[in-house]
């Protein structure tokens, strides 16, 4: 799994950016908001996620773990696939998504381009609970940048096969346990959550994950 990407930013095309890693180019889809921060000739970093179907392999790029996260969350809802994931936070910053869920407000999502009205509201629903909204200063920040990282946590043990409520009960636990958990590092965070759940069953996950790298 590509998890980050460091290299210079050689073309940008919208929402596309290609950045060059030790001569090999990455094609990643970035969000509107970002795209405008990117100069080419730069040196970057994306969080990326490693979207596989198919038909095809796509690697979408984030500004941090904070907005990786969300659009990890915002893709376990019904009729919410990465390019529409994208376009929520292309055109809604981490707290204005916060905010709206916590207030129930389906407006701002029926805004963003490609979401309808029961999109929206599928949106509002399922993540409702799973978000911290911001109430201003230092603190909030810091509670929506654990929540994300209990997010990306949550996806990676879901992905190496635990249901999805075990995987954020478990990674809920792991992040609140660690005052700084989001400089820790998801591997290290990682290797905490499998050997909660068990050594045996994390022994075979581990494996499972070191064989899919290989």
């Amino acid at each position: 799994m590509i998890a980050s990407l460091r290299g210079t930013l050689i073309a940008l095309t919208g929402t596309r950016a290609v950045i060059d890693v030790s001569g090999v180019g990455y094609a990643v889809a970035v969000t509107e908001r970002h795209a405008r921060e990117l100069r080419a000739g730069d040196t970057v970093r994306v969080h990326t996620a490693l979207v596989v179907r198919e038909d095809d392999m796509s690697l979408f790029g984030f500004a941090d773990e904070t907005e990786l996260g969300l659009f990890e969350l915002l893709r376990t809802v019904s009729g919410v696939g990465p390019k529409s994931a994208l376009g929520v936070l292309g055109e809604m910053t981490p707290d204005a998504i916060a905010r709206a869920i916590a207030d129930d407000d389906d407006a701002p999502f029926r805004a963003v381009s490609g979401i309808g009205p029961k999109t929206a509201k599928l949106i509002v629903v399922t993540l409702a609970g799973k978000l911290v909204a911001p109430t201003g200063g230092a603190p909030a920040a810091a509670a929506g940048v654990s929540t994300a990282v209990t997010t990306s946590l949550a996806a990676a043990l879901t992905g190496l096969g635990w249901p999805e409520r075990t995987a954020l009960e478990v990674a809920a636990q792991v992040v609140d346990a660690d005052p700084d958990a989001p400089s820790t590092g998801l591997p290290v965070l990682l290797r905490r959550a499998l050997a909660q759940l068990g050594p045996a069953r994390a022994r075979s996950a581990a494996d499972s994950a070191d064989g899919s790298r290989s």
